[in-house]
């Protein structure tokens, strides 16, 4: 689902040149989800390969991150650990969607409807442990570190991001501003134009900027109310958040009574909700010791990173290898920048 904080943040448009030499956090199930819902054919079917194995998350994660590496900013990716168990809700809600998302896509193809195929097609997606198995291997060739979090990976790429580790967290969700990020970076991934559902019309899509200390700032409230309004609206771990509070009533109602407990009309909903484990999940996350947090970037290995997506995966030979020189020419040209100042 996804925390809606978009009424109560304030985004600004950044470049990639901005981003240059900085390492980013990315919410690695978020932007591979991203992948499989956008990456499909003209009927709304996964990409494959000759084995008929689904391969969008692949194509996603390789093109993408070679023009970020092009462009000169440092990722490192955070997959998820075992979900808290006040998340079994919100797990069951998305499976339910997804099952109802596959009926009204396969009686679309079976009318032949195909723009609404495509369109429910969308809402499909299931990450499989082999897809996550293969995006890690293939980050691994690409010489991109990645992180298995203990729990949600958006509380470690918070982490990341407070003790200046990473410059920003990654995702289209905004729930890592509850876990304390310092900035959040919207649309990194995704960048380009988009079309507008049920018109022949594109938007361009730009990465944008939330700063954590600027969402405190304009709504004059404190970290702990921050994640107070999240509870109100509806997180992860209680989804369907409080009756007809929507963000910008939960943020009067915190910043007139402080704190949940002492909000009247909700009092009955409230018992009913486990909002101080909700608290603490955001306040004081399951995550490793940041001395345990190994982040290595290497160099690509240009010869496996062929023979897997091309011998392997059925990807163009010629496609991957044009992607590959430019990366090798895009580092020499650095290099050769950077040689200038010696």
């Amino acid at each position: 689902m996804g925390l809606n904080l978009k009424p109560l943040v304030i985004s600004n448009p950044i470049r990639i040149s901005d981003l240059v030499g900085k390492v980013v956090a990315v919410d690695a199930f978020n932007v591979i989800y991203q992948f499989l819902a956008t990456i499909r054919g003209p009927t709304g079917d996964l990409l494959t390969d000759t084995h008929g194995e689904p391969t969008s998350h692949l194509s996603g994660l390789f093109y993408r991150n070679i023009n970020l590496l092009c462009d000169g900013v440092k990722m490192v990716y955070i997959f998820d650990g075992e979900p808290h168990e006040l998340k079994a809700k919100e797990i069951n809600r998305r499976k339910k969607a997804k099952e109802e998302a596959s009926e009204k896509y396969n009686l679309a193809i079976e009318e032949g409807r195909m723009d609404d195929a495509k369109k429910f097609s969308q809402g499909t997606s299931i990450l499989t442990s082999k897809m996550i198995e293969e995006s890690k291997y293939l980050l691994s060739l690409l010489g991109i570190p990645y992180i298995n979090a203990i729990s949600e990976g958006e509380a470690t790429a918070a982490l990341l991001s407070k003790k200046d580790l990473a410059y920003s967290c990654v995702s289209q969700d905004y729930d890592s501003i509850l876990f304390g990020a310092k900035r959040l970076i919207r649309n990194l991934t995704i960048s380009g134009k988009r079309k507008i559902p049920n018109k022949n019309a594109y938007i361009d899509i730009v990465p944008e900027i939330i700063e954590y200390d600027q969402v405190l700032k304009i709504n004059n409230i404190t970290h702990e109310q921050l994640v107070d309004i999240g509870i109100l609206i509806g997180t992860d771990f209680n989804p369907n958040g409080f009756n007809g509070i929507g963000p910008k009533n939960a943020l009067k109602l915190i910043q007139k009574y402080k704190k949940l407990e002492d909000i009247e009309k909700i009092k009955d909903e409230l018992s009913n909700t486990p909002y101080k484990e909700i608290r603490e999940i955001f306040l004081n996350p399951n995550v490793a010791n940041i001395e345990d947090l190994n982040i290595q970037f290497k160099d690509l290995e240009k010869e496996k990173i062929l023979k897997y997506l091309c011998d392997e995966k059925s990807f163009s030979m010629e496609r991957v290898a044009n992607y590959l020189r430019r990366l090798e020419k895009n580092v020499i040209k650095k290099s050769e920048s950077l040689d200038k100042w010696f």
